[in-house]
């Protein structure tokens, strides 16, 4: 399963990174703690947040993650989408809560890791 899979399955909107669309995704992961990110999250998952500031990208980046989904009608800050466009980190955002969100994606296949 690829980003552009999840994102034709789920509402998602593309906030960075657009092109970065064809990345896997092989597992999937919720946390607001950015160190409980770093230190468990696996690599090429897709990593559930509310949160939108540019030290979600720094974290994305370094996990080496496939895409980070902004959820609960949060928005990104400029900030953090300029990081996200000159790093390839692929942004999403959607109205729908977290819990839901991972629901979905567990819906599609995509598991914990």
């Amino acid at each position: 399963m690829t980003v552009a899979d999840i994102i034709k399955a789920l509402p998602l909107t593309v906030i960075a990174a657009a092109g970065e669309l064809s990345k896997p995704v092989e597992g999937g992961y919720v946390s607001d703690l950015l160190s409980n990110v770093m230190g468990f999250a696996k690599a090429n998952s897709v990593w559930i947040t509310m949160q939108g500031h540019q030290n979600v990208v720094a974290v994305a980046s370094l996990a080496n993650l496939s895409a980070v989904i902004i959820a609960g009608g949060a928005s990104p800050e400029a900030d953090a989408v300029k990081k996200a466009e000159a790093e390839g980190v692929v942004l999403l955002a959607t109205d729908l809560p977290a819990f839901e969100v991972a629901g979905q994606l567990y819906g599609l296949g995509v598991r914990g890791l």
